[in-house]
């Protein structure tokens, strides 16, 4: 069974920082595409981050930039989202997402999905 289960949602303030996390089974990160989506009340879901299959790279959306970090770790089957100097406009829910493509950068290309954990900027 596939299953991925991310934590560390919450409100902060403009400015502030968060940590997500997502533990995944069934799923090898040496075989999957990772990545990280988010989605507000009444918009498409949008890819934020994710890391090749291929070779690794990163790829972040333009609106996180300079701000948002992804990263895995291993040995543990987790990767993580760091975000800093969040935005009100970053406010949605997340999502981990895993997909055999080379990226899951777009919903089509995620075969599994996280049942997400909501993020507020607010001040």
């Amino acid at each position: 069974e596939v299953q991925l289960v991310e934590s560390g949602g919450g409100l902060v303030q403009p400015g502030g920082s968060l940590r997500l996390s997502c533990v995944a089974s069934g799923v090898s990160f040496e075989t999957y595409a990772i990545g990280w989506f988010r989605q507000a009340p009444g918009k498409e879901r949008e890819g934020v981050a994710t890391i090749a299959h291929a070779d690794g790279s990163k790829y972040y959306a333009d609106s996180v930039k300079g701000r948002f970090t992804i990263s895995a770790d291993n040995t543990k089957n987790t990767m993580y989202l760091q975000m800093n100097n969040l935005k009100p406009e970053d406010t949605g829910v997340y999502y981990c997402a895993a997909g055999l493509s080379v990226v899951v950068a777009h919903v089509p290309e995620v075969d599994y999905w996280g049942r997400g954990t909501q993020v507020t900027v607010s001040s």
